[in-house]
């Protein structure tokens, strides 16, 4: 067996209309609508690919190893890759304004990543992210 990309990933959640709201309006996705699933298809292609121990992810987020017990442990990430460091800091200021909470603002990482993270509604944590790497042209 040969993987070749990731065909599709889809948040899973109890309330469609707040994850809706989230993804159409907040980050401006494109989705279509079959029902109460929303969709797009052709999205440009996921540049990663990860299993992410949760321990790591409390270290990313809070600076500590343990998950904080007030907030939901996530069982899945997704990044939104922006066009550089300044777009990830104002869709922060865009999105706070629109009242969307964040477990940290746009920060830029050891690795070079600038990124803010958020809780979904369906409990998937989210960032906002520039990877300066993957706006390298390759020949």
């Amino acid at each position: 067996m040969k993987v070749k990309c990731i065909a599709g990933f889809a948040s899973i959640t109890k309330d469609p209309a707040a994850s809706a709201s989230l993804y159409q309006k907040a980050l401006g996705l494109p989705l279509e609508a079959m029902d109460d699933y929303r969709f797009m298809d052709n999205f440009p292609g996921a540049h990663h690919f990860g299993v992410w121990p949760l321990s790591m992810a409390a270290q990313s987020c809070y600076g500590q190893d343990e998950w904080p017990e007030s907030v939901p442990e996530p069982t899945a990430t997704i990044e939104f890759e922006l066009e550089d460091a300044a777009a990830v800091e104002a869709a922060v200021q865009e999105m706070k304004e629109n009242g969307q909470a964040f477990i940290h603002e746009a920060r830029t990482e050891p690795w070079g990543q600038t990124v803010a993270r958020f809780m979904s509604p369906e409990g998937v944590l989210v960032g906002l992210s520039y990877a300066p790497w993957l706006h390298v042209e390759r020949s």
